[in-house]
């Protein structure tokens, strides 16, 4: 049975999201996406926990957001 807590689902996510940026260093959410294989609504609530938690920093790009983790 799939886990439907909030903890069940982003903060999985979360840990995807977080090795996605691990290995590849910066993206946006379109790379992070491509990278996980993770649906767009699940990478932005994924990146919210790991904002939440203060281990992913953010950059606006022109138009583009980029995505890293904090040291």
């Amino acid at each position: 049975m799939a886990e439907t807590t909030v903890e069940g689902i982003f903060g999985e996510k979360a840990g995807i999201v977080w090795e996605a940026l691990n290995q590849n260093g910066p993206s946006t959410i379109d790379g992070i996406v491509k990278a996980t294989g993770l649906r767009r609504e699940l990478v932005y609530g994924a990146l919210g926990w790991l904002g939440r938690e203060n281990k992913i920093a953010v950059e606006r790009r022109g138009r583009a957001m980029v995505f890293s983790l904090l040291p």
